[in-house]
């Protein structure tokens, strides 16, 4: 039985971080194994937030994609490709705009959400509003046949579900309804203040960084709030560093850290040099293979270029019936 074909993406927005490696990342690495990979840089879905400042985008698409490769992605298991290097995704989305309601995209969550929750970028571009069907093309053009969601993402891809359906009923069946494939839950991770690790919060542990910015970051982290004194007992539950220490250090050290940080036998700062210790030491391969891979000059872009060269036959195939169903590929007279 062959495999069936996965396809997910990031926007090059800037480092990965250890949000990004236990909340994807190793989801990745299994499904790369299980089934027939199509991972892909987002870079034009990175224009539509950031339009107004674009200079970082070619450089964090190198480095996106020099932190899959140290993950442990592999070109000869995966399909690592840019997006822009498919212009005929443009092309399909706006042949999905044709039969796609302006409601269908008022309706998506996340779009009022940014919009009200991201102020200090001009979202009310027409490419933002249209970022939903930029997404569609993006399975679509592959025939992904799965697409790895989070339950808050579900309502995105039945949007392309939809889309495909009335699509595919004006047009003829062309390209497959992707179903989602909820991969098992990855670890939220937490920032160093606290809330959820996220770049935009300026709460990030790269995974890239030297082990310096990580002992800085993490002798700043906040713990628990209620603990004021090393006296004090604490809450291990509500503690953001303890949380972190789950994630990358032996389970036998991080339970004798929760029972004595309980009964306030150990204080906060001997915890904080622990776990820099052991997060430098868990991340040490992941930065000896980064490190060993930058110095290998246009490799991400090799690449990307061998990607999008495995991509095109499927590109050619799929557009090639699309045109001819919807009668746009006449010879001229």
């Amino acid at each position: 039985m062959s495999k069936k074909r996965v396809l997910t993406g990031y926007r090059p927005t800037g480092r990965l971080t250890l949000g990004h490696w236990f909340g994807n990342l190793l989801n990745m690495l299994e499904l790369q194994e299980s089934h027939e990979a199509y991972y892909f840089v987002a870079d034009w879905h990175a224009l539509t937030s950031d339009w107004q400042d674009t200079h970082a985008i070619r450089q964090y698409t190198e480095e996106m994609v020099l932190d899959w490769l140290a993950a442990g992605i592999d070109p000869a298991k995966s399909v690592i490709y840019r997006q822009s290097d498919v212009p005929e995704v443009a092309e399909l989305a706006m042949y999905l705009s044709m039969v796609t309601p302006m409601s269908w995209l008022e309706r998506v969550p996340s779009y009022k959400e940014q919009r009200e929750q991201i102020t200090e970028k001009d979202l009310g571009n027409v490419g933002f509003f249209l970022y939903p069907l930029m997404q569609a093309a993006d399975i679509t053009i592959v025939r992904g046949d799965v697409v790895p969601v989070g339950q808050d993402q579900l309502p995105h891809l039945e949007l392309t579900r939809e889309i495909v359906r009335r699509f595919n009923n004006q047009y003829g069946e062309l390209v497959p309804e992707p179903a989602a494939l909820i991969p098992k839950e990855g670890a939220r991770v937490p920032g160093t203040d606290g809330r959820k690790m996220s770049k935009s919060y300026g709460n990030a542990i790269y995974l890239s960084e030297t082990p310096e910015d990580t002992a800085a970051k993490v002798m700043g982290m906040l713990t628990d709030p209620a603990r004021k004194l090393k006296t004090d007992p604490g809450n291990p539950d509500i503690c953001p560093l303890q949380h972190m220490h789950k994630l990358v250090g032996d389970a036998g050290d991080v339970a004798e850290w929760d029972r004595c940080c309980r009964v306030a036998e150990c204080g906060c700062v001997p915890h904080k040099r622990a776990l820099t210790q052991d997060l430098n030491a868990y991340l040490g391969p992941f930065r000896q293979r980064r490190t060993e891979l930058a110095a290998r000059p246009g490799h991400a872009w090799e690449v990307l270029a061998d990607g999008a060269s495995r991509v095109r036959p499927e590109v050619v195939r799929l557009m090639g019936a699309v045109r001819a169903a919807m009668h746009v590929d006449a010879e001229r007279p």
